[in-house]
């Protein structure tokens, strides 16, 4: 049996079949600082509840795989110290050897669809990071996307990556890519990108559609909504690239490696920001949520 906890609230929503969005909690517990880790995820929360939706921020406890955290679970996990991220391929050690874990994207899509949820909501995917031909840096997000039937709600990849390879790689594995509202794909912190969007589509309905239209082919995996960031809230690439840059030239001098590079980066982008990345991050986050909400009702309302 896989021990699963589902907080009161969304226990209530499955009870009604009631719409779902579930949360990852990497960013979390390694995304953001305390205290603007807690208050963001409950602002995140809360606009999913005024959009009409449920959320279920994911996460593994001592051991249980928690859909749905309590108030004072969140509190606690805001804090904690030493939390593992979690991916695939230690999600199920994590949890069978009773740790404690903060969700990715990968494990956050497998663990949704163990609990019978479609829609996720996160900040940006991981990629293909810039130097893979040498590191073999790549995310587990990218294939979980093409096993795991799962609508991820993000704005776009993050920056940090090899853009142009992530999406290439997404396309080899067969993985839909659509663009909200544009043309172009986001760029994560900023609105646009210079690449052209696979798919564009205006309507949350149209997207849950596809969704179920890839059910009822039989098609494996799930779909990438890329949600561009308000434009009031993002970053320009042309402010952003030489930032970037140095921060990875950092990373590299530093021999950081494997898992501990996207928090690295992010940390010093923040601090070259001076802030700015952080508010940016929070804002998208939360658009995410808001449409990630109208696309799990109206699968709802279409059932």
């Amino acid at each position: 049996m896989i021990p699963i906890t589902f907080s009161a609230e969304v226990a209530a929503a499955r009870d009604t079949g009631a719409p779902i969005v579930a949360l990852e909690s990497t960013i979390i517990t390694h995304g953001m600082p305390f205290p603007q880790n807690v208050e963001t995820a409950r602002l995140v929360e809360a606009d999913i509840r005024a959009a009409g939706a449920t959320p279920a921020t994911i996460a593994v406890i001592a051991g249980q795989l928690h859909v749905g955290l309590e108030a004072s679970e969140l509190d606690a996990l805001g804090q904690a110290q030493d939390v593992a991220k979690l991916s695939r391929a230690d999600l199920a050690a994590c949890i069978a050897t009773g740790g404690t874990g903060a969700t990715t994207v990968a494990a956050t899509m497998i663990s949704a669809h163990l609990a019978g949820i479609a829609v996720f909501a996160t900040g940006g995917i991981g990629g293909v990071h810039r130097g893979a031909e040498q590191s073999f840096d790549i995310s587990a997000d990218l294939r979980e996307l093409a096993q795991t039937p799962v609508t991820v709600v993000a704005a776009g990849a993050k920056a940090i990556l090899d853009l142009p390879k992530t999406f290439e790689v997404l396309e080899t594995l067969g993985v839909p890519v659509i663009t909200y509202g544009q043309d172009v794909l986001p760029a994560f912190w900023s609105a646009k990108s210079d690449m052209a969007a696979p798919l564009r589509m205006d309507h949350a309905t149209d997207i849950a559609k596809a969704h179920q239209m890839r059910a009822a082919m039989g098609l494996k995996g799930g779909q990438l909504v890329t949600n561009p960031i308000p434009v009031a809230d993002e970053i320009p690439m042309a402010t952003l690239a030489p930032i970037i840059d140095q921060a990875l030239g950092e990373a590299e001098a530093q021999e950081i490696t494997a898992k501990e590079v996207t928090p690295f980066l992010l940390g010093r982008i923040f601090d070259l920001t001076e802030g700015r990345s952080l508010k940016a991050n929070i804002a998208l986050v939360r658009n995410n949520a808001r449409l990630a909400a109208q696309i799990a009702i109206a699968l709802c309302k279409s059932l």
